[in-house]
């Protein structure tokens, strides 16, 4: 089983307009369900998807055929789908930067894990500076951060547990000589405690997670929603919306409740009951075609 970030791309890989507080605010943005629903059915496979079947799907989670157009016209332009026409019909496959994002939103999922048992003290740090005019190169440079699991322990340096390879991080946003990078352990009087409560919103985590087991913990969840493929797709993705606000900080310093293990069991179970049946409907209704060699 596979599945997508929902990173939104404009200049890079993980910035833009869609984030993870505007999805729990209201309904899953187009672009977060198109790229769960490549994740789950097209990511690991040669094939492009037939634009109608992508209407078709996201039609059932009540977004408009309009919009969807929209998102696939924006994601071609940003390089994250590519167009392959075959008559009268348009289908879309990955490209090289949205298999990317996908696999890497796929090992978030199946192998990283919510909580981090492994940390050795380290914290990865990054300092920067830049002019009051960037708003832009601000906002990319703490959209990435973010996502790679760092947060903001004072104005300028963010922080993550750790050890984070930053240059893959900012890639391609041409801020390195604006940047320190350092690695650190915390030392007297502050305590590794004190910079998680400093530099992350636990308590907020905690109260997405419980979110989404408002949402799923139940025997029969989500009962308005037609059939086991939609569910899946909309499971994937507001798990996802919870893997990429979520630092993956030390267990140590997280309640022994801490929601996210309750979560990710029950995102588990649940994902392997609907993978039989969502596969096979999969298999039956989209409309796909092998993908041009390039």
């Amino acid at each position: 089983m596979t599945s997508a970030t929902t990173a939104d791309t404009t200049t890079g890989d993980h910035d833009g307009g869609e984030t993870a507080g505007d999805e729990q605010a209201g309904s899953p943005r187009p672009q977060s369900l198109l790229l769960s629903f490549l994740g789950l059915h097209v990511l690991g496979r040669d094939v492009a998807v037939y634009s109608g079947s992508v209407i078709d799907v996201l039609a059932r989670v009540g977004v408009s055929e309009e919009a969807v157009r929209a998102t696939l016209a924006r994601m071609v332009r940003r390089d994250l789908l590519a167009r392959h026409r075959r008559g009268r019909k348009m289908y879309f496959g990955l490209t090289g930067r949205s298999g990317a994002v996908l696999r890497d939103g796929h090992d978030r999922i199946w192998s990283t894990g919510v909580v981090n048992r492994e940390w050795d003290g380290t914290w990865t740090l990054v300092g920067f500076s830049l002019p009051e005019a960037w708003r832009r190169q601000r906002h990319d440079l703490r959209t990435r951060l973010m996502w790679a699991g760092f947060g903001p322990l004072q104005n300028g340096l963010w922080i993550a547990p750790g050890h984070v390879d930053v240059p893959r991080v900012v890639a391609e946003l041409g801020l390195d000589g604006h940047l320190n990078v350092m690695r650190a352990h915390a030392a007297e009087p502050t305590e590794a405690a004190q910079l998680v409560r400093r530099a992350f919103d636990t308590a907020g985590i905690a109260a997405r997670y419980r979110a989404f087991l408002d949402r799923w913990d139940h025997p029969d969840p989500a009962p308005a929603v037609p059939d086991d493929f939609t569910r899946q797709l909309l499971l994937h993705n507001d798990w996802l919306q919870l893997v990429r606000t979520d630092p993956h900080l030390p267990a140590e310093h997280l309640p022994a409740d801490w929601p996210a293990i309750r979560a990710e069991h029950v995102f588990r179970t649940l994902s392997d009951r609907y993978d039989t049946t969502s596969r096979e409907q999969a298999g039956s209704t989209l409309d796909t075609i092998p993908t041009p060699e390039t």
